[in-house]
């Protein structure tokens, strides 16, 4: 049997966690003094009135490598085979933690370890992949195979309202430049080789900014695999999310269209009322 986790960075819904069997393992949420596990105990929301009330940014931590032992031991136990994904080693030590983790369990032949090189559903969408070749009966070798091959295809972006979270958090490169007129600039922020960079820069409100940004993909989403593609926001409101899947739907290509609301990690780094369309591209 071949079991698939994933941290918490993900950002798949508890329904879609569900329907793939997919178990999560928490990174953690640092307030001040105080640390919370993510999508445990706290919630993005209380994220921001933190962050507004203090007027610091929150900061974000890996999973401890005692605590990927603790973790993992548990389906080792069962005799399972374990499939692990985490966020980008570039930006995260959670990668490297849960391989010294396998190593010091004795158990690298049984638990692989995935470097997405991606976030949120970037993450996600080769979670789903993973899950699906479980449950067909495929060995973790060889959904390690097809994943590898998949993980130059995710297309990960997402357009900020605020560049304050990722300039504080210094998560991406390229930002400073844009600072001095901050307050009126909304980048697109994409995935690649695992690290994100800021590109088109929109002006304007943000509900027209995100449209023109799911828009100006209009291209690569008409040739992306069928199967899914995800909105995933970080608190934007229901009539932007709606102008967004309402513009999917009328390509009419995508077997679904997943909404799912950013976790407490990747909000901590790209504020409220970010939003992004990712999707697998043609092979």
């Amino acid at each position: 049997m071949v079991k698939i986790i994933s941290d918490s960075t993900c950002d798949l819904s508890p329904d879609l966690l569900k329907r793939y069997d997919v178990d999560i393992l928490p990174l953690h949420i640092v307030l001040g003094d105080q640390e919370y596990e993510d999508g445990q105990n706290i919630t993005p929301d209380e994220i921001y009135r933190w962050s507004d009330a203090h007027r610091a940014s929150p900061k974000t931590a890996a999973i401890s490598i005692q605590e990927a032992e603790s973790f993992l031991r548990p389906y080792l136990a069962q005799g399972c085979e374990v499939v692990c994904f985490t966020i980008s080693g570039s930006m995260s030590s959670t990668c490297s933690n849960l391989q010294l983790a396998a190593e010091q369990l004795s158990a690298e032949g049984r638990v692989i370890v995935i470097d997405s090189q991606n976030l949120s559903t970037g993450v996600g969408l080769l979670v789903i992949e993973a899950a699906v070749m479980a449950r067909e009966g495929k060995s973790a070798d060889e959904i390690k195979a097809r994943i590898e091959a998949l993980r130059p295809l995710v297309r990960a972006s997402f357009v900020v309202d605020t560049l304050t979270f990722l300039h504080r958090g210094g998560r991406c490169t390229g930002l400073a430049a844009m600072m001095g007129g901050a307050l009126k600039l909304h980048p697109r922020i994409a995935v690649a080789d695992g690290k994100m960079a800021p590109g088109r820069k929109y002006r304007g409100r943000m509900d027209n900014v995100i449209l023109n940004y799911a828009r100006d993909m209009e291209n690569e989403l008409r040739s992306a695999r069928r199967e899914r593609v995800f909105i995933t926001h970080s608190g934007c409101t229901q009539e932007v999310i709606a102008s967004v899947q309402s513009y999917l739907e009328s390509l009419n290509h995508f077997d679904e269209i997943l909404i799912t609301r950013a976790g407490g990690v990747i909000s901590s780094h790209c504020g409220p009322g970010t939003l992004g369309v990712l999707f697998i591209a043609g092979e």
